[in-house]
């Protein structure tokens, strides 16, 4: 079954009963994302993309840094994330057009160029010492795990090799004390996506 990830105003406006549900809940047993959170971010969404102009704006960083709580029969997580990467796309793909309207593609892709050596030069960092630990006793993700991925996006960015943007999307890490800072790597990553989704 096809999802509508951004109702209509009209959807929207319609009695509970009524308004088909635009994702499925989440799986018995699971919890899932705050409907009403869900439904209030990605109407939103689809007001800044139809109609620009919202301050502060809605851009593609803004998709992919939403969050939402984790409730019982929320719903499905895998299925709102797959919208969320959609509509990212989507706000990716218009902020690519204005930014070669306003740059031409020479200065776009010398942008794009510039923040994928930026990542490349961090990432070429020895296994262990890429990023900042977790002060103190505090837990930060997986040295092993966040310099595995560090090195197939090496392999991307020097070698072609294939990662997809769903894949740096879903990259999760378990905890560990004295790991590596979790805003670092999170930052990279996202500096990693906006890369893929300017040059694609």
């Amino acid at each position: 079954m096809t999802y509508d990830p951004l109702p209509t105003d009209d959807t929207a406006a319609a009695e509970p009963s009524a308004r088909p549900a635009p994702f499925p809940d989440a799986p018995r047993g699971q919890k899932g994302y705050d409907k009403r959170a869900v439904e209030v971010f990605l109407a939103r969404a689809r007001a800044a993309f139809e109609a620009p102009g919202d301050d502060p704006p809605i851009t593609s960083a803004t998709v992919r840094d939403a969050t939402f709580p984790l409730v019982k029969r929320g719903y499905a997580v895998a299925a709102v994330d797959a919208a969320l990467g959609r509509i990212e796309d989507a706000f990716a793909n218009r902020e690519r057009e204005e930014g070669i309207a306003r740059a031409g593609v020479a200065g776009w892709v010398e942008g794009a160029r510039a923040t994928a050596q930026e990542v490349l030069d961090r990432l070429a960092r020895p296994d262990g010492r890429r990023f900042a630990r977790a002060r103190g006793m505090r837990y930060g993700y997986r040295i092993d795990e966040v310099d595995l991925v560090s090195r197939k996006l090496i392999g991307y960015f020097e070698r072609g090799e294939p990662v997809t943007v769903d894949q740096v999307r879903q990259a999760a890490f378990r905890m560990q004390r004295r790991g590596y800072r979790e805003e670092q790597v999170d930052a990279l990553l996202d500096a990693v996506v906006e890369v893929m989704l300017a040059v694609r």
